[in-house]
This record gives C-alpha cells, structure tokens and sequence, in this order.
C-alpha cells in the first residue's frame, strides 16, 4: 500500500498515517459547544422557568428545573448573559439535546 492510500489520524497531536474507514471519512466534524445555547442533557419534563427573556443573569444562576428519572435538574446557565429567547413552557416534554434557552452574552455584569 502506497503513503498516498492511507489517511491521516491525529491522536494528542501525534500524526499517524493509516487506512481510515469510509464511515471515518464520512463523519460529522467536531464543533465545541456554543456556550450561548441551552441544551436538554437528558429527556424530561420542564417543571418551572425561573427567568424571562431579557433578563441579565450571571454564570452560574439558575434558569430553570427539569424533571427526569424522578429528579428535579436545576439548569444553570454556563456564561453572564442576558436571556435572548426561551423555547420551552412548564409541563412541556423535552428530548435530550433540545434547543432550552438562548443566551446572549455580556461583557459588564450590570449592578
């Protein structure tokens, strides 16, 4: 098999040169998480909103509770921002990974 056959596979930056499945190939590239969307982690039910939209909220501020597996998940948003747009309503079923809240963030947390 020729070097030019065989793909590129980097692990902890280390380049190795080997044959890479066409499922591989095919994959979805990586994109981080953008800190500004809200996201389900798990399938439930959203018991209470505990902000509004346009309301400024600090990292770490509680936004609101989703029932799952028989616990209440207290979601707290990840950046200062103020709160751009809520999707959701209490008594709605969510599926894991939907679109919650998004945030918009802010540079001068106001007083």
């Amino acid at each position: 098999m020729e070097k030019k056959d065989l793909g590129i596979l980097n692990i902890d930056t280390i380049l190795y040169h080997t044959r890479v499945s066409l499922k591989y190939e095919n994959r979805k590239p990586y994109q981080p998480a953008d800190p500004g969307l809200v996201l389900s982690f798990i399938p439930g039910t959203i018991l209470e909103v505990l902000v509004s939209e346009g309301e400024v909220v600090q990292a770490g501020t509680d936004l609101l509770v989703l029932d799952a597996m028989k616990m209440q998940n207290r979601i707290r948003s990840t950046v200062t921002g103020r709160v751009k747009k809520i999707h959701i309503k209490p008594g709605e079923r969510v599926p894991k990974g939907l679109l919650l809240m998004e945030m918009e963030p802010v540079q001068n947390f106001p007083e």
